[in-house]
């Protein structure tokens, strides 16, 4: 990956970070990347997620969904980190004989459409819960095997299991002898993508999950004690320092229809990682060069609040625009639309730049399963080093952890305070 932030300084943009200043914070990174080193050492909760790219298996992975390998469709049934990463990697290495389907949400509509539109027979269903205890994941996945069962689909043939070591889905799966992967040790779900959590679906659709390994792997020798020298910590280093001079919000925009799940994927990382102590920066999804007409105007003239991240693949292929006999269009021919887009990305960066707004460009060579496995890991790596700039605990997320004991209060799984907050609610209704 290559990053570029020279749209971030200073001398161009309000906010901006100084180079001075970037050379000061380069000593807080060298001692970073040293903490960093020894959580992967050390097999550090959190940090062992930087390990991934030399721990996954790829043949234990593929050997694990040999028994759903004929399927046409692949659902994941999860919620947040254990689904934003398999449905980001699916979305960004294109078109499979295996369709792909998420159901990340307990919406009922919207559950019942995905299952009514699935050929159920000649479906795999991926479950994923580290602790097989996520009230959303197992309700879903009763609903899932009820459904299978109406069809006449035997739900114990069709499923594969991604969790911990223990808990309900690992008795589950001794119970009925189902296929199974293990979810990586000291491992947040978030981080969890370059795993079986996110290469489960990847290896039903038959992608290529050794070139995502070597994606990361690459990445993952990147890092260095600069971020003068590693594009990750460069990343990382420039969003924390542009938060602290006033850019709140970091606005995710990619270049690439493959990758919108990414943006999602990234504002679970970045939110949940840093968003602590009344610390972190705001995530925010964008599409370029669809969001160009629906938020740009905001991020070139409102509040001076943004940084905003334009994600690239600087190969891909094109399609012609064909020539036309329209005097007003006729500019257009002799060109593709790649070129189309790749003039909207650079625009949109002047544009900013010409506002004194603040951008960072991150680049890949291709949006391929190498080019993937290296943003991931990147992003990864740049959202670890800003919680260490921040100086708070990246790994945990209590803020969710509050609101899913309060659900089952509700639901009536338990005595939790946090239930009783909920009847506490202030009401101003208006007829």
């Amino acid at each position: 990956m290559q990053v570029d932030i020279g749209n971030a300084l200073a001398s161009v943009a309000d906010p901006g970070v100084a180079r001075d200043a970037l050379e000061t914070l380069d000593d807080r990174v060298a001692a970073a990347h040293e903490r960093i080193l020894a959580g992967i050492d050390d097999g550090a909760f959190g940090y062992a997620a930087l390990d991934l790219p030399a721990r996954t298996d790829p043949d234990a992975i593929r050997a694990a969904v040999e028994p759903v390998a004929d399927a046409e469709a692949v659902l994941t049934v999860g919620i947040g980190g254990s689904a934003l990463g398999a449905r980001t990697i699916s979305a960004a290495l294109g078109p499979s004989d295996v369709t792909h389907r998420v159901l990340d949400n307990v919406d009922p509509e919207h559950t019942s459409a995905v299952l009514a539109d699935l050929p159920l027979a000649e479906t795999a269903v991926h479950v994923v819960s580290r602790s097989g205890t996520t009230a959303e994941t197992l309700a879903t996945f009763l609903v899932v095997r009820e459904a299978m069962a109406a069809a006449g689909v035997d739900w114990t043939e069709r499923t594969v299991v991604t969790t911990g070591e223990a808990g309900p889905l690992r008795a589950l799966v001794e119970t009925h002898d189902l296929p199974s992967t293990t979810v990586p040790a000291g491992v947040p779900g978030r981080f969890s993508a370059l795993s079986a959590v996110g290469l489960v679906p990847a290896a039903i659709r038959g992608h290529d999950l050794e070139a995502l390994l070597a994606g990361a792997s690459e990445g993952r020798a990147a890092l260095a004690d600069s971020l003068f020298d590693s594009p990750a910590y460069a990343y990382g280093a420039t969003a924390y320092a542009l938060d602290q001079d006033g850019a709140g919000t970091n606005v995710m925009m990619p270049y690439a229809e493959g990758l919108e799940p990414f943006a999602e994927w990234f504002a679970q990382l970045w939110a949940e990682s840093l968003g602590k102590d009344g610390r972190g920066q705001t995530p925010v999804r964008a599409l370029g060069a669809t969001d160009q007409h629906s938020q740009l105007q905001l991020y070139r003239a409102g509040p001076r609040d943004k940084l905003i991240t334009l994600v690239r693949p600087t190969e891909r292929a094109d399609r012609p625009i064909p020539g036309t006999d329209v005097a007003d269009l006729a500019y257009l021919g002799g060109h593709g639309l790649g070129d189309l887009l790749d003039a909207e990305f650079e625009a949109t960066e002047a544009s900013l730049a010409a506002a004194g707004r603040p951008s960072v460009r991150l680049e890949i060579d291709r949006l391929d399963a190498h080019g993937l496995g290296r943003l991931l890991f990147d992003v990864e790596a740049a959202c670890i080093l800003a919680g260490e700039l921040y100086d708070v605990d990246t790994f945990t997320q209590p803020a969710v952890e509050w609101g899913k004991r309060a659900a089952r209060g509700l639901l009536g799984g338990g005595d939790f305070p946090e239930a009783e907050a909920v009847a506490d609610k202030t009401t101003l209704e208006i007829p």
